[in-house]
């Protein structure tokens, strides 16, 4: 048996997952450690053969120990909004420690010019990376076509999709593509700083999405565009803590400028097939 060359953080969630099944597609389990809070909670999760190894954003230490003989370690961004900057520190620093020659990590698409209140974290996470000298790449990914079918069921429920995007257009892939894509980058970029700008081949806006949700539905659910405010108020009425409904609402407003468009089709070269249509995401949420 081999020992892991490859290493997930935040394995357990919905992209590490897919990004370690898609390690093991190329490399064998043997090469790949998910590392993870809670290795209990971990059971079943992952391939068999994959090494599981508990590391938490919070414990340096624990971290040092998780990276232990790895030589390349996807950095997946903390859902911490606001607490990431001292958590991926901690991870940059044990991967350093623990003598790893390559860190990716998962950021925003154009993190370093974005409008989006979000990308904030990820500029200054880029700059720690910088900073720590090891060879990297950026994963600047784009919307996951996800973000907008989780709100699937509320827009049946009620009739309407609401959102405060406008007229913007969404340049979206499925998550498993964005998975593929850090496989491919951890796998085999070899400079010493790569950026990814990652996003999906064709755009479209919520108007056209709530169109295509209507089409495969069978029953008419428009898209009714609110004011930034208002719609971060709608988001709270539905039970979105405070915070998630102003990144939501924020993210939105920005994309109605232009922030989650963009036309390079970086993504589906370095992955060597188109991306997912968002037509198609939608039909996988309706099928539940």
């Amino acid at each position: 048996m081999s020992n892991p060359r490859y290493a997930v953080t935040g394995a357990s969630g919905q992209l590490g997952r897919l990004v370690v099944a898609a390690l093991v597609a190329r490399v064998g389990a043997a090469f790949v450690a998910a590392i993870v809070r809670d290795p209990a909670k971990a059971a079943g999760l992952f391939p068999e053969g994959v090494s599981v190894r508990r590391g938490d954003y919070d414990k340096p230490q624990e971290l040092a120990s998780a990276f232990a003989g790895i030589e390349r370690v996807l950095l997946i961004s903390s859902n911490a909004v606001g607490q990431r900057i001292p958590q991926h520190r901690n991870a940059i620093a044990a991967a350093k420690e623990a003598g790893v020659s390559r860190i990716a990590y998962t950021s925003v698409l154009r993190a370093d010019t974005s409008p989006l209140g979000l990308a904030a974290e990820h500029r200054e996470t880029e700059t720690v990376i910088a900073a720590s000298g090891l060879p990297h790449s950026l994963l600047r990914n784009g919307w996951y076509t996800e973000n907008y079918t989780a709100s699937i069921p509320p827009a049946l429920a009620h009739g309407a999709f609401i959102g405060s995007a406008g007229a913007g257009r969404i340049a979206s892939a499925a998550r498993s593509d964005y998975a593929e894509a850090a496989a491919v980058a951890l796998v085999s970029d070899d400079a010493p700083r790569i950026v990814h700008e990652l996003a999906g081949d064709s755009s479209y806006s919520l108007a056209e999405f709530a169109a295509e949700l209507s089409r495969q539905a069978g029953k008419t659910i428009p898209y009714v565009d609110m004011p930034e405010a208002q719609y971060r108020g709608a988001l709270l009425g539905a039970g979105l803590p405070e915070p998630l409904a102003a990144l939501i609402a924020d993210s939105d407003a920005a994309a109605a400028k232009g922030a989650l468009d963009d036309g390079t089709r970086t993504l589906s070269r370095l992955i060597g097939r188109p991306t997912t249509p968002f037509a198609t995401t939608i039909a996988d949420a309706l099928r539940g």
